[in-house]
């Protein structure tokens, strides 16, 4: 563990975020602090039955590995993924909460202009409409109210693509996190080819990406792409890995795809499945969590005198094996930083757990009970894995 934590401060990231935390502890957390993004007053118009949200992300450093991909390959469909990454990492954060409509999205985008072309800026200005009509199809109503496009070459390297969301709804409406003894935990999968997805997915979300794309891929790159990483990074911890862009990797059922395209899969959006969640099953839920940055262990910072047992996981999809094998990483390491094949949690009383299980079907995306929850004193999360039982705390 001391060699990660070494290899991760070598390059500038941290898997826990403690500074960051540390750093914002003492600013207010709202008007529900255990909800799963901050919950503020109705300012606009005063009604004390309603409230608002606003939420901001970006896609962090996977923007660096789609350069990479553009350039080795030109195909721009990446970007594509770029901004479905930022786009997801707000709205399913806020459909954890129970909004899933009326939402106001607006766009920050720095890039280099004299890395990142104009076909680029455009190609994920128009998936950002493409994916808002969409949703539209599942009850889930996105209003593009414009955004930010500076060149901004001597903050940025290449690009960061970032999205602002905005909502207001009703306090009886809202998911406030409540785990109680005896609920149980539904883990819906985060890879494979849901009914709204052109393609299958790895499972990446928009975190871990700088671990994994200096892991994965061969040192190579590092010569061809300076500009693709922090030049105050030691050499030795830059892209070490074995595999090229367009390597093909087995993803089951006989078929591969490349290696590249495996990390680069777009964070999926829950939204059309959470719409129908909240539709029939809204007053039995107890909380939801979208294992984003802590991957399995993120719900620790949302609970109180319970712990969760999550002792019955998803299996484990090829891009984390990859990663895996890769890496070196210790798994404890692993299932704290990536979500390991389950990225949305439904916490809930056994009774209704198959009807989870069979809506998230119904689209398409693999689910079940991957857990429980039990009183203790001390917060908890315990992960036993075929690899090792795991404990996180808060």
């Amino acid at each position: 563990m001391a060699k990660e934590a070494s290899k991760y401060d070598k390059r500038g990231v941290s898997a826990t975020k403690s500074e960051v935390h540390a750093a914002i502890e003492g600013l207010d957390k709202g008007l529900y602090p255990n909800a799963f993004c901050k919950i503020l007053p109705d300012f606009a118009a005063g009604s004390e039955a309603h409230c608002t949200l606003m939420h901001a992300d970006t896609a962090g450093t996977k923007g660096s590995l789609a350069y990479l991909y553009w350039k080795e390959t030109g195909d721009l469909s990446v970007w594509e993924g770029i901004a479905q990454d930022a786009i997801v990492m707000n709205l399913d954060d806020m459909g954890c909460v129970g909004c899933t409509d009326n939402i106001l999205l607006s766009s920050t985008i720095g890039r280099n202009k004299n890395l990142i072309s104009g076909e680029v800026i455009s190609r994920i200005i128009d998936f950002t409409t493409r994916f808002a009509e969409q949703m539209k199809e599942y009850g889930v109503h996105i209003h593009l109210a414009g955004g930010e496009t500076a060149d901004v070459g001597d903050i940025v390297r290449t690009i960061d693509v970032g999205y602002t969301a905005f909502a207001r709804m009703k306090r009886s409406d809202l998911i406030i996190n409540n785990m109680q003894p005896g609920d149980v935990v539904v883990g819906l999968a985060s890879y494979g080819q849901s009914s709204y997805e052109e393609s299958y997915n790895g499972g990446m979300g928009s975190n871990g990406l700088t671990s994994a794309r200096h892991d994965v891929f061969a040192h190579d790159y590092a010569r061809k792409y300076p500009d693709s990483y922090d030049p105050n990074t030691p050499e030795e911890v830059i892209y070490i890995g074995s595999k090229k862009l367009t390597d093909l990797v087995d993803i089951g059922n006989g078929q591969q795809m490349e290696a590249g395209k495996l990390v680069l899969s777009p964070t999926r959006t829950y939204l059309p499945v959470i719409a129908q969640l909240l539709a029939e099953l809204r007053p039995h839920i107890h909380g939801m969590i979208h294992n984003t940055g802590g991957g399995l262990s993120k719900v620790v910072k949302f609970i109180d005198k319970v712990r969760v047992i999550k002792d019955n996981l998803l299996p484990i999809p090829p891009l984390f094996q990859l990663i895996h094998e890769e890496s070196g990483n210790e798994w404890q390491e692993m299932y704290q930083v990536f979500n390991m094949g389950q990225r949305l949690e439904v916490y809930l009383p056994e009774a209704q757990a198959q009807r989870v299980i069979d809506i998230a079907r119904s689209f398409k995306i693999d689910a079940q009970i991957i857990g429980r929850v039990e009183a203790a004193d001390q917060p908890s999360v315990e992960v036993k894995s075929p690899y090792g039982a795991f404990q996180y705390y808060s």
